[in-house]
């Protein structure tokens, strides 16, 4: 009898599966409830090795991250946890965690809760918006987080929605007008983005395409004018045998 990880490995080898019926295969595969289902259920079904979210009753499945993804939300992750801890905003959350919106069950893969919507955290999900979601975009993630994302979060009124896409090096920062819609505040491979819902935090893009990626601490010293010298001897001093 065939185990999962056998019935998945041949479903990679078929060729010119269309994604949908790919992804349907896959959710047979890992024995997924009959739809509609209720976020509660698809939570109980959900596991953290499971890359999947929740639209209107439907599992959508989801595909594994790049490297190079992943390294750019890891350097991203890094950075905010520092200034969002010390200035004592909130929190930021990477994936694996679902982001539970009115129709919706999405797993963004940075969000920040600022400190006075912390009671929105449950143990398993965020219990309604962020106040900052980034997106890290994928030739296979381009469709969602583009579109049915994009009016998703707005409708949602989340403040703040940056889209970054390594493979172009090119990042898009969101942010509300006077009438609650999202309107283009930068977009490009370069510039400076200030944003409004971290306070003083600004964000030089050409940092997100360097090989290798800057040091978070040495970025941070520069957001916050501190003497780049005494972050240099401390990594100096932390990379002593």
């Amino acid at each position: 009898m065939k185990n999962l990880k056998d019935e998945i490995k041949e479903l990679l080898q078929e060729p010119e599966l269309p994604d949908e019926e790919f992804r349907l295969k896959v959710k047979q595969a890992l024995g997924a409830p009959p739809s509609p289902l209720s976020y509660e259920k698809f939570l109980e079904w959900k596991d953290e090795d499971t890359l999947a979210e929740w639209v209107d009753g439907e599992i959508v499945m989801t595909s594994p991250a790049s490297k190079r993804d992943q390294e750019v939300s890891g350097f991203l992750y890094e950075l905010l946890k520092i200034y969002v801890r010390n200035r004592d905003l909130g929190e930021i959350i990477q994936a694996p965690f679902q982001m539970k919106l009115e129709n919706s069950g999405r797993e963004p893969d940075l969000m920040f809760v600022a400190k006075k919507h912390l009671n929105r955290l449950e143990s398993n999900f965020l219990d309604g918006p962020a106040d900052l979601v980034i997106e890290i975009i994928s030739p296979e993630s381009i469709g969602r987080d583009r579109g049915e994302k994009f009016y998703e979060y707005e409708r949602a009124q989340i403040p703040e929605y940056w889209l970054i896409d390594p493979e172009t090096k090119r990042a898009e920062f969101y942010a509300f007008n006077k009438e609650k819609i999202y309107t283009l505040v930068l977009g490009g491979s370069e510039g400076e983005f200030n944003s409004n819902i971290l306070p003083d935090f600004w964000l030089d893009v050409s940092w997100l395409w360097q090989q290798p990626l800057p040091s978070p601490l040495q970025t941070i010293a520069e957001i916050t004018g501190i003497d780049l010298s005494f972050v240099e001897k401390f990594e100096q001093a932390l990379r002593k045998k």
